[in-house]
């Protein structure tokens, strides 16, 4: 059994539902992980922006949208009038749930976006079976949980949706929701934005599925940004280390955490192209190929965080007390670079960028740098290719503040201002993928 996941844009109109029905209606039987229909998720996290700040009519102009989003689609997807008024009641009861929330000024957040996921999964599934498809909708409330740590719980998974699916045999499609879950207490919680991705590939765990698939509005990873870069083409081939290093990194086709639970069960990942799906797209496992530069891809949003002290030389521990800072206000770090008496390293979430500051001002020097950006290069042991350090000539005119070199084989990341960003990608892709290179 394959698991299939289709993003927002994917459901995000009647012509791209029908798209998606002929190509899961094959006869064979797969998980369908759906997104909210795109638009959905945006308004109803504003939605609950409004209820926070106790913005009462405005509230009520978002439910009004979505209420009229829907029932577009009802109209223009479904043909028996039974099964409209079906959805039409789905939609109201939805429309009366926000509503309370906007009466009682609870703005519960997790409760509220889930509304998207759970109205999409309905529609399609009404109309897979208006069309004739052997079509069960398995909510994923009833199987989905993260523990305490927000990791998923992967035997409690295992073991609820293995269940669901006896209780449902003789199906070609189940259909479920991507993104949302229940937390350890039983609340509804989620995988955070593009955390459908991330349920797609933990279903697939949990069946020991044959292959993921994660449907698009793209034909896979690209070798570069396509919205900067003209002429970029897509990959046929990455290995789980080099599409986790894409994703970390900026390529927003797939979420960062997508190929953890698959890549030990050696369990592929195919990105293909709804708009197009006789294209390959790109296919992920454990297979490697190449070496060299296969992609670049670029993070913004970045803050470098510079930390001196005269007391780091040769003092034990120093690194462990600046971990522990950035540990208790649970801030990642994406780069780290070392000298003998200072600290660099880059954070993408400035929530507690204060009071981080603050701590490390008690033993140190602290300069913040923000409006950065982080370039990766990625491809199989790129570090030892013997291209690779030509790109620091290929880069002599754009100020590089950080590089991180040698802590994986198969990434080099850089850190630039953002306004060089673009001169960045298009320059590395000139001289990585063009057929007649030339050093600048």
């Amino acid at each position: 059994m394959k698991v299939l996941k289709f993003g927002g844009t994917s459901v995000g109109s009647i012509a791209n539902i029908q798209k998606v029905k002929e190509i899961i209606h094959d006869g064979e039987p797969k998980i369908v992980v759906l997104s909210a229909m795109s638009g959905s998720t945006n308004k109803l996290v504003e939605l609950s922006q409004l209820i926070k700040s106790n913005q009462i009519e405005e509230s009520q102009a978002i439910i009004n949208q979505l209420e009229q989003k829907y029932f577009a689609a009802v109209s223009g997807l479904i043909e028996s009038e039974e099964r409209k008024e079906t959805l039409k009641k789905y939609i109201f009861a939805l429309s009366e749930q926000l509503q309370s929330f906007v009466d009682n000024q609870t703005s519960n957040y997790n409760e509220i976006v889930a509304q998207g996921e759970l109205f999409s999964t309905y529609l399609v599934n009404q109309f897979l079976q208006e069309q004739g498809v052997a079509s069960e909708l398995i909510p994923a409330l009833d199987f989905m949980r993260v523990d305490k740590e927000e990791e998923p719980d992967y035997f409690y998974i295992q073991q609820s949706l293995n269940r669901i699916l006896k209780d449902t045999p003789n199906q070609e499609i189940y259909v479920t929701q991507g993104f949302i879950c229940l937390n350890n207490e039983g609340n509804i919680s989620n995988l955070k934005r593009g955390g459908s991705d991330y349920t797609a590939s933990i279903i697939g765990a949990a069946i020991r599925a044959e292959e993921v698939q994660i449907w698009t509005d793209i034909d896979g990873f690209h070798n570069n940004d396509p919205r900067v870069v003209d002429n970029t083409r897509s990959i046929a081939q990455l290995s789980f280390d080099e599409a986790a290093e894409l994703a970390y990194f900026g390529a927003k086709i797939l979420h960062p955490q997508t190929v953890l639970p698959v890549r030990n069960l050696e369990i592929p990942v195919r990105l293909k192209n709804t708009n197009l799906p006789e294209a390959e797209g790109t296919l992920i496992s454990n297979r490697i190929t190449g070496e060299g530069i296969k992609a670049i891809a670029a993070k913004d949003g970045i803050t470098a965080i510079k930390i001196k002290s005269e007391r780091m030389l040769l003092a034990h521990g120093f690194l462990k007390k600046i971990f522990e800072i950035f540990e208790k206000y649970e801030t990642a770090i994406d780069m780290i670079t070392t000298s003998e008496i200072a600290v660099s390293l880059t954070i993408d979430d400035n929530t507690y960028l204060t009071e981080i500051t603050s701590e490390l001002l008690k033993f140190a020097q602290v300069e913040v740098e923000e409006n950065r950006s982080i370039v990766c290069l990625v491809g199989n042991n790129i570090i030892y290719h013997k291209t690779t350090p030509k790109i620091f000539q290929i880069l002599q005119d754009v100020n590089v503040r950080m590089v991180a070199y040698g802590g994986s084989n198969n990434n080099i990341s850089l850190l630039v201002n953002a306004e060089d960003k673009e001169h960045t990608l298009r320059s590395l892709n000139h001289y990585a993928f063009n057929p007649n290179p030339t050093l600048v």
